[in-house]
Parts: structure tokens; sequence; C-alpha cells
């Protein structure tokens, strides 16, 4: 284990603030231009300090609500503060809040008829789990998966996840090549992301210059992004509309590879990258903030900047919803929050000075969890095995983690069938016991589950160790009359008061 004091911590963690606001400023004017441009400094007025910034904007958003909730945020959490207090619609944004106000919840509201779910929007705002959670990776990645999945799935997800583990262990780790790897250990081996960061490092290491290694970058993964504008560039294609994350994650990475650690340098090579490039830039400006510390950050950088925070996509009639108005006082508010997240990691000692306990070396790696199956014994499951499909339901108790998986989309039509799937975790920890369970499905009129609507199942367990239950229900249209199709499953705890209740929205196929 390895030991970060909390003057240390701060230091780090206003790093990470102000890149993420230095190379969101830089990178700002590029945004959506593909062709390459000479640059080394900003080119906007700063009298006024940073520009305002939705990457910055929206973790402001969820400073709140994980101060509100704090380790029991979760996806449907967020969802409501999208709706009340986020206000733009575009893309990837205005699909997820169109969804949840259609009454598809989160994970659903990410995925559902969503072009834009492999896009940018989530992995640009990935900082605040990771300072909530320094040096402990495998805590950061539950909840940038939770923020995620409201607006995004696939790619736009497993891009979040992998930021916020590259962040969280760059409070323990400084070496680039380990961070990638330990940042990769988080997401499947094989999702383009993934593949974009590994070919983005052979190529690196191959000796290729840093511009014609974003050429073959985006030969390999195109992206829709640098093209919105009109620019094209010889060579380079336009990749499926959305598509944008496992490429821009890839051009992240070119500034820090080629810049050889200097700051500005790595900022100013990615945005000449091209393409969202306020994201890219002030993405791997947090990630050096965090290395360096603010206190090594150039002021010829920094000073233009200021601590003054701006926004622009936070609503002012959000209610409750308190938005820092400095750097100094966001990173006030994350260190008060943190030890929530960091549960025993925090040791406080007889002097009155403390230190936060963070993980190293091979421990910051994605490890995989001992779960109990009751039919087949203990089985090793890895975090990044474990996500949950984009059409996903979810609800929790006392006793069990319950989500249904609609594995071949939520559209249905009159005269069809659609499989729903059921899993339970027995997760009640000290007390965990075999669990038999009541299953009540109430639908509306015309739709029916095939073999009734009320099942027994049993959640077994081996010893004192947790059990795992699935179960798959067919749900036949016989006469659909309303657009969106409203399914409940009611689950009891036999023996106890506990009861859950976790809605299902089916779409009627027009």
């Amino acid at each position: 284990m390895k030991k970060l004091s909390r003057e240390e911590y701060l230091d780090k963690m206003q790093g990470c603030w102000l890149g993420k606001c230095i190379g969101g400023t830089l990178g700002a004017p590029f945004e959506a231009h593909r062709n390459i441009r000479e640059l080394d400094y900003y080119t906007v007025d700063l009298s006024s300090g940073m520009l305002p910034n939705d990457d910055l904007d929206l973790q402001l958003v969820w400073l709140n609500a994980a101060e509100r909730y704090k380790t029991e945020i979760t996806a449907e959490i967020l969802a409501d503060y999208w709706l009340l207090s986020i206000v733009p619609n575009w893309a990837e944004y205005g699909v997820g809040k169109g969804n949840l106000r259609a009454g598809i919840p989160a994970p659903v509201s990410g995925k559902y008829n969503n072009r834009f779910k492999d896009s940018n929007g989530a992995w640009i705002r990935s900082e605040i789990w990771a300072c909530l959670a320094p040096g402990h990776p495998e805590i950061a990645v539950k909840y940038a998966y939770e923020d995620a999945c409201v607006d995004h799935a696939d790619e736009g997800v497993y891009s979040e996840i992998f930021t916020a583990a590259l962040e969280s262990a760059a409070f323990a780790e400084s070496d680039k090549f380990k961070l990638i790897d330990i940042a990769l250990s988080f997401i499947p081996d094989e999702c383009a992301t993934a593949l974009a960061v590994k070919k983005i490092v052979e190529l690196y290491k191959s000796g290729l210059d840093w511009n014609s290694a974003r050429i073959e970058i985006m030969k390999a993964y195109p992206s829709s992004f640098g093209g919105q504008l009109g620019d094209s560039e010889e060579g380079i294609p336009n990749g499926s509309w959305g598509f944008d994350a496992p490429s821009n994650v890839a051009i992240t990475l070119i500034g820090w590879l080629w810049a050889e650690d200097d700051f500005g340098k790595a900022i100013c090579i990615t945005s000449m990258c091209g393409e969202d490039t306020d994201c890219t830039a002030g993405t791997i400006a947090a990630v050096l903030g965090i290395i360096m510390g603010a206190s090594r950050i150039p002021e010829k950088w920094s000073d233009p900047i200021g601590d003054k925070i701006v926004t622009k996509c936070v609503s002012t009639f959000a209610r409750g919803v308190k938005i820092p108005k400095t750097i100094g006082d966001l990173c006030g508010r994350v260190a008060n929050l943190m030890p929530s997240f960091m549960l025993n990691s925090l040791n406080v000692m007889g002097d009155g000075s403390d230190f936060i306990t963070m993980n190293d070396s091979d421990d910051l790696y994605s490890k995989p969890a001992k779960v109990m199956d009751g039919a087949n014994g203990w089985d090793l499951r890895y975090f990044k095995n474990e996500l949950p499909s984009g059409y996903t339901f979810r609800a929790r108790s006392m006793f069990y983690d319950c989500r249904i998986e609609a594995p071949n989309g939520i559209d249905i039509a009159n005269g069809e069938r659609l499989q729903l799937d059921l899993r339970i975790d027995n997760v009640a920890g000290f007390y965990s016991m075999p669990l038999h369970l009541e299953a009540n499905w109430i639908t509306p009129e015309g739709v029916r589950i095939e073999g009734g609507n009320k099942h027994a199942i049993f959640v077994n367990q081996v010893h004192c160790s947790n059990g795992r239950a699935e179960k798959s229900f067919t749900v036949t249209a016989d006469d659909i009359r309303d657009p969106y199709v409203k399914l409940t499953l009611e689950l009891r705890v036999m023996s106890y008061a506990t009861r859950i209740y976790i809605p299902v929205t089916l779409v009627k196929k027009s």
C-alpha cells in the first residue's frame, strides 16, 4: 500500500481541476476541426479567465449529487440531476434526456435509439470519480459506469471507465505505460477503445512521429467528430456518425506519449490532432495535473486561467445545486466528501495528521471478486465482465441486487415475443442467507408472461458466501394499444417485509 498525505492529495487534485480548465480552454477553439494547426499557446482572449466547458460543468452537478447521496449514487439518481440541472440537448445528452422523459430509465436511456452512444460525452467527465477515489481505481470505475450509462453505452461507457481508472491510478503511479495498462485492465480486451489505446502505444514504440500516428489511428478507428464542420483530410475517412470515443481517447494519449513529460507540449500536440480538442486536451492536462500537482504546472499556463469557475451548461433554475465559484472551492468540497468514498482508506495519526492509503503496484489493476454461484460453486468475476448490457433495468434492497436484461432490445410488436433475463445476487454480507423469493409480474392489458405472472425463485449460497440466481421470462404481446408498455416485477423475500419493484419499459414497434 502507498501513502498520500492530505497536502499531496490537495496539490494533485488542484492540478487535476486546473489542468482540466487549461486544456479545455486551449483546445476549445479547434473543437470539431480536423486540419493540423501550429499551436504553442492560447489563441483566445483570457482577460476574464478560463472558458466555460460542459466537460467541467456536468461534474459540478455530479458533485452535488455525490454530496447528498455519497456511495449510494446511481445512474438513476444522476438521471434526475440530468433532467433538473443540465441545459444542453445536443447529441447523446439530448437522446439520453429524451429517453428519460419518455419513461425509459437509466441505464437503458443511454443505449435505446442512441446513435451517439459511442461518442465523447462521458469520458470527458471522469475526474470527479478519480478525485473521490485517489489511488483506488476499483472504486472510481464503479461510479464512472453509473455516470456514463445515463447517456451512453458500449464504447461511450468503456471510455469513461478507462479514463476514470487512469486518473485515479495517477494519484499513486506516474509511469505512463503502467497507468495505461492499469486502465485497460478495467475494460473489455477487445472493445474498440482498448484496441485503439493499444494501437497508439504500439505506434509510439515503433518510432513513428505523432502526426503519422494520428493518421493511422484515424484510419483504423474513423471518427465523425472532426468532419462535422466540413473539414477533410486526404487519407482520413469519416466514420459512422457518433462513433468517436475510441479514436479520441487514443488522441488524448498522443500528446502524453510524444511530449516527453512536457506539460505545455503535451496539450499543444493533443490540440493539434484536432477532433474533440477541448475534451482531449482537457483530459490529458488533468492526468498530467494529477501526476505533477498544481505546484508544478508552469505559470505560463496556469496564470491566465485564474481560479474563477465559469459555467454555461448548468440551469440557473436548478434549486439545491450549489456550483463552486472557484477551483479552490471545488477542491475543498471534493476533499471533504472523499472520505465517504474511501471507506477504510483514510487514516488519522495520533498527532492529528492524516493520510490516504492507496493501492500500489499490482493492486492498482482490476482484480476478480469471488462470487458464489449456487449451481457451480466459487466463480471469479471481473468488473469488466460483469458490466450490464445496455438494456438493463435494476433495483436493490438490503438482501439482494437485481437486474433484468433484455438481450434483444426493448422494441416489441403485437404477436411478438421478447426475452427478459432476471439475475439476483444475494449481497447481504454478514446477513447473507439462502433466500426464497416470490416473483410477481404486474402486466398491462394485452401483454402476458408465458408460464404465468407468479414464480418462486431460490437464491442459494454455499457455506457463508453470497449467491446468485438466474431466471428467464418470455413476454408475449397479444394486443398492445399504448406506445410504451410498462411492466413491473415485484420481488418479495419470504418471511420478511422487504419488497422491491423493478419497472420495465418496452416500446411498441410502429
